[in-house]
C-alpha cells in the first residue's frame, strides 16, 4: 500500500501527533473486530460476483480475514501504530498475511457504509444477548411468584402501608416491566435489522454491488433503501440507549424497593452474602451492595443517552466525525445491562425472605377499604361508604383501638346497613381474594399472570 492511512494519497504534511490520537478510535471500536471482518468477508465475495475479485483473489481475501478473526479471537493480534481504527487494522494485517490484493477488498467500499455495517450486526448480536439475559431474569422471577404464592405482605402507597397483597403479585410486578422491555428490544432489533454496506460514501455503490446478496450472507432482512440515510442513520444506537435507560429505571426500582425491604425497620428480606458486603468499621454490617450499584448504575446509562443524542440532534446529512462518539457510550451501555441484568437475577434468585414478618407489618386500618366495599355491597354508594370507613378509622384511632375492636352497635351509628357479618371484614387472605379480577393479587389471578408469562418465556 503506498500510504500509512487509508485516506493519506491527498495529503503532503504530517499530521499533528496530538491529532492523530484525538482522531484514534481503535481503543474502543476494536470491539468491532468480528462485525468488521465478517462484514470484509461478505464484500469479497459480493465483489467476485461482479467479477471485480477472481474466484482466486476472493478465497485469498476470505481465509485471510479468517486468520485474523482467528488472532483476534486467541489475543495475538498485534496493533501497530497508524492503525486508527478497527477497519485500518483488519486491512494492514490482511495485506501482511495475503499481500497485495487486500487493496482490492476496499474496491467501491466507504468507511463510512462499513462502520455503520460494523456497528449494526455488533448490535444486533449484542441485543440478542441481552435478550436472553432478560429473559433469565423474567424466568428467575417467575419461578419465585409461583413456589411463594401464598406469602402476603403490605402493598405500598407513597411508602405508607396500602393494602394486602401477595408477594408474588409484587414479584410479577417487575416481571411484567421486564417482559415489556424484552418486547421493546425485540422491536428494536427487528428495526436495526437493515444492511447499509453498499451505501459507498454517500452516493451510493459504483459496481453495481448486489446489496440483497449481502444482505442475506450478513443475516440483514433487507436492505437501507437510501444511500444518504444508510451512512448517517444511528437512530438505532439512541434507541438501544433508551431502551437501556428504561430497563435500568425497572432494575432501579426493584433494588430500591429491595433495598428498603431488607432494613431492619422492614426486615422482609435478607440477600445472600454473594451480592451483599460488609463494613470496614462496623462487624455487624450487611450491605446490599449490588442492589445500591445497581441503582446507581441506572444513572450511568441515562447519562449515555444524554450525551449521545446532544451528539446526534445537530448534524448535518450523510456521515460526519461526530458519529465516531456512537460507540463509546453504546459499547458501555450494553457492557453495563449485560452486569446489571444477570446480577440482578442472581440476587432475586438466591434472597431469602420472611413471610411471618411481612405479616406481622400488615396492620387492620388496611381493610378499611375492605370495609367500605362491605357496605357498597349492602346498596350503599361508594361515595358515602368511602367516607363512613372512614369515620370507623377515627373512632378507632380515638378509643386507641382498631377497627376489628368496635363493636356492631359503634358500626351502627355510624349506618344502619352493618349487621353482624361485618366481622368477617377482618381477613387479610379474604380481602386479598377479592382482588380477584384479571390483573388483581388473588391467587387465581396471580397463577393466570405467571401461566401467561411462562407461556410467553416458552414462545
Amino acid at each position: 500500500m503506498t500510504s500509512a492511512k487509508l485516506w493519506g494519497g491527498r495529503f503532503s504534511g504530517k499530521t499533528d501527533p496530538l491529532m492523530d490520537k484525538f482522531n484514534a478510535s481503535i481503543n474502543f471500536d476494536k470491539k468491532l473486530y468480528e462485525a468488521d471482518i465478517l462484514g470484509s468477508q461478505a464484500y469479497a465475495k459480493a465483489l467476485a460476483r461482479r467479477n471485480i475479485l477472481t474466484t482466486e483473489e476472493k478465497d485469498s481475501l476470505v481465509n485471510g480475514l479468517e486468520d485474523v478473526l482467528k488472532e483476534w479471537r486467541e489475543g495475538t493480534f498485534i496493533i501497530r501504530e497508524g492503525d486508527e481504527d478497527i477497519h485500518t487494522a483488519n486491512e494492514r494485517r490482511l495485506g501482511e498475511i495475503v499481500g497485495s490484493v487486500a487493496g482490492k477488498l476496499h474496491t467501491g467500499r466507504s468507511r463510512n457504509d462499513q462502520v455503520a455495517t460494523d456497528l449494526r450486526l455488533w448490535a444486533r448480536e449484542e441485543a440478542k444477548k441481552l435478550l436472553v439475559y432478560l429473559k433469565q431474569l423474567i424466568g428467575a422471577a417467575v419461578e419465585r411468584a409461583g413456589k411463594e404464592i401464598d406469602v402476603i405482605m403490605p402493598g405500598y402507597t407513597h411508602l405508607q402501608r396500602a393494602q394486602p397483597i401477595r408477594w408474588s403479585h409484587w414479584l410479577l410486578t417487575y416481571a411484567w416491566s421486564w417482559q415489556a422491555d424484552a418486547e421493546r428490544l425485540s422491536q428494536i432489533i427487528d428495526r436495526l435489522n437493515l444492511l447499509p454496506l453498499g451505501s459507498g460514501a454517500l452516493a451510493g455503490n459504483p459496481f453495481n454491488i448486489d446489496r440483497e446478496f449481502l444482505a442475506k450472507e450478513l443475516g440483514f432482512k433487507d436492505v437501507i433503501q437510501n444511500s444518504l440515510y444508510g451512512v448517517s442513520d444511528r437512530d438505532f444506537v439512541a434507541e438501544i440507549l433508551f431502551w437501556s435507560s428504561m430497563t435500568m429505571i425497572h432494575i432501579s426500582r426493584f433494588s430500591e424497593d429491595l433495598i428498603l425491604y431488607s432494613t431492619s425497620e422492614f426486615g422482609f428480606v435478607t440477600l445472600a452474602d454473594a451480592y451483599s458486603t460488609g463494613s470496614s468499621l462496623m462487624p455487624q454490617k450487611k450491605n446490599p451492595d449490588s442492589l445500591e450499584l445497581l441503582r446507581g448504575k441506572s444513572g450511568r446509562v441515562y447519562g449515555q443517552l444524554s450525551g449521545f443524542l446532544m451528539t446526534y440532534k445537530g448534524l448535518p446529512s450523510t456521515y460526519n466525525k461526530d458519529l465516531q462518539e456512537d460507540k463509546e457510550p453504546l459499547f458501555d451501555a450494553v457492557d453495563t445491562l449485560a452486569g446489571s441484568l444477570q446480577i440482578t437475577a442472581g440476587v432475586l434468585s438466591t434472597l431469602t425472605i420472611y413471610p411471618e414478618r411481612m405479616k406481622q407489618n400488615l396492620s387492620i386500618d388496611m381493610l378499611a377499604t375492605d370495609l367500605a366495599e362491605y357496605l357498597v355491597r349492602k346498596g350503599v354508594p361508594f361515595r358515602e361508604t368511602h367516607h363512613i370507613a372512614g369515620e370507623a378509622v377515627r373512632l378507632a384511632e380515638d378509643r386507641n383501638t382498631t377497627m376489628d375492636h368496635l363493636t356492631l352497635e359503634d358500626f351502627k351509628q355510624l349506618h344502619l346497613a352493618f349487621e353482624d357479618d361485618v366481622s368477617l371484614i377482618w381477613d387479610y387472605e379474604k380481602s386479598i381474594e377479592n382482588r380477584c379480577s384479571l390483573g388483581g393479587t388473588s391467587k387465581q389471578t396471580v397463577k393466570e399472570q405467571i401461566v401467561k408469562l411462562t407461556k410467553w418465556l416458552n414462545e
